[in-house]
């Protein structure tokens, strides 16, 4: 009886933001790393329509297909697959990661509830995870966030000055 082995994958969590851009970014070096298959996942809300149609589905999958081009090397897009989710993101990724190696994710680094994670995403994936899970964060832009509020500009702010 022969055993194969099932391919080893790196989940990654995106939405647009500075945050998720650098999660993007550190799950392709760890999926390039580890000689993992890079699974990037965009999850959209159960709001909107209940069945999206195919229209809308091939609009969603061809941002995140840009996005995906503008952020990971080329010689990373060959082996990137790219999934549009729908749903609650911590349910969507954590299933989606039900067999990966790693699951990495953007948080933001201020949450206007006091939640460092930024909201309820990072703490749900943190408690039902069965992977390793990495937790990224746009320094750039919590440094923005940290000047705006101070009252300084946001280019004040990545200078330093």
């Amino acid at each position: 009886m022969q055993v194969i082995p099932e391919q080893r994958r790196v989940i990654v969590g995106v939405d647009g933001s500075p945050n998720s851009i650098a999660a993007l970014v550190r799950a392709s070096k760890e999926a390039r790393l580890r000689h993992a298959r890079l699974d990037v996942i965009q999850v959209l809300p159960r709001e909107e329509p209940r069945n999206p149609s195919l229209v809308q589905r091939a609009r969603a999958w061809l941002r995140l297909r840009a996005l995906v081009a503008r952020t990971i090397p080329r010689s990373r897009h060959l082996t990137a697959r790219l999934r549009i989710a729908h749903g609650h993101p911590a349910q969507a990724l954590t299933a989606a990661a039900d067999r990966a190696e790693l699951l990495v994710i953007g948080a933001r680094v201020h949450s206007e509830h006091g939640n460092p994670f930024g909201g309820d995403t990072v703490p749900g994936i943190l408690a039902t995870a069965h992977c390793e899970v990495i937790v990224c964060a746009d320094h750039a832009a919590s440094s923005a966030f940290s000047a705006a509020a101070s009252g300084a500009t946001a280019s004040e702010a990545i200078r330093g000055g």
